[in-house]
């Protein structure tokens, strides 16, 4: 089933074929038609469909939202629901076979996107198992955001107490009571809007996840609502992300819809840098002294490295993007 666009995002790509696409210039005519311009607003239009360019790539923005994704053989995928204080959300989980064994990771997914769609698009739960980790998946929904999206841009849903933030680590902390999981098992990755929410639970919430894999994202505190979330998505945060979990940063140079400045923002300067490159993509990979991670994808966009194309935003060329972050939170977790 494909997603309809925002009119004026519409009237726009039909002209995609014979003009190039003018990122701000769509940002602007979705805002005003949306009636977001001029400042503030009470609803966030979708954080991810600025991302037109890759459109031209070849890749599914569409998905397949509510279809069960393939699953490792012996694996389970339930339908759960989490109750507490913070809030209430669905989710997926997925143990694999033998049960999950050395840990939890929690995968948020971007904008307009479903547990189901995300775990297609990451084959996250194929590499998880491997490792015999269980994997949530937490539902954001139109009624908590109007295109799906987490949260990252309110300041209400960027601190420790209340809001999203506290939401998902209530919800960490069940899964991992219920799967038997001691303290320091549990990490956080997500993508876009997903990713932005994973970096701030790794400054407010460092003792619930010990790592985060921030793909497309945004550090935390990069906005503090409309104006500045569209500002920080076009040409960098204006701060660094805080203390807090060891990240591993996935970002492509070619992103039209955030910027991969962002990612430089993610992870503080220095250490050492090595290039790789597979089948004609090149990338580089930089671990800061913190132990941090910073992978730039040459000329990559808006999608998930190394995915499949039945699900959304995703890219099936390298590098393998849920390889790696479950590479990185398992050595965090040991």
């Amino acid at each position: 089933m494909t997603r309809p666009f925002h009119p004026a995002f519409r009237r726009r790509f039909t002209h995609a074929r014979t003009q190039p696409i003018d990122v701000n210039q769509v940002i602007n005519d979705a805002l005003s038609q949306a009636g977001l311009s001029g400042g503030q607003a009470p609803r966030m239009p979708s954080f991810d469909l600025p991302g037109l360019g890759d459109l031209a790539n070849g890749l599914n923005l569409s998905g397949r939202p509510d279809a069960t994704p393939p699953l490792p053989e012996g694996g389970t995928w339930a339908l759960r629901r989490h109750e507490s204080p913070a809030g209430s959300r669905d989710y997926r989980l997925f143990v694999p076979a033998g049960g999950a064994s050395e840990g939890l990771l929690v995968m948020l997914h971007g904008c307009t996107q479903t547990p189901e769609d995300f775990a297609r698009g990451t084959r996250m739960n194929q590499a998880a198992a491997k490792a015999g980790l269980a994997v949530a998946w937490p539902q954001q929904g139109p009624a908590h955001n109007p295109q799906s999206c987490w949260n990252w841009f309110r300041p209400e849903d960027q601190q420790r107490e209340g809001g999203e933030p506290a939401l998902l680590a209530a919800l960490t902390q069940e899964v991992l009571a219920d799967l038997d999981l001691p303290h320091g098992r549990s990490a956080v990755a997500g993508l876009s809007a997903g990713g932005a929410m994973a970096a701030i639970l790794a400054v407010t919430h460092p003792d619930v996840f010990v790592a985060a894999g921030v793909h497309s994202g945004l550090p935390a505190g990069a906005a503090r609502d409309i104006g500045s979330a569209f500002a920080a998505m076009r040409g960098g945060a204006r701060v660094a992300q805080g203390d807090g979990a060891p990240l591993i940063v996935l970002h492509g140079t070619a992103d039209a819809t955030v910027s991969v400045a962002n990612a430089e923002a993610l992870v503080p300067p220095g250490g050492f840098e090595t290039a790789h490159d597979d089948g004609g993509r090149s990338w580089t990979r930089r671990v800061a002294p913190s132990g941090s991670e910073l992978w730039r994808v040459d000329g990559a966009g808006h999608a998930w490295f190394g995915g499949d194309r039945a699900g959304s935003y995703a890219d099936p060329a390298g590098p393998d993007a849920s390889t790696e972050i479950i590479r990185f939170v398992c050595a965090q977790m040991r």
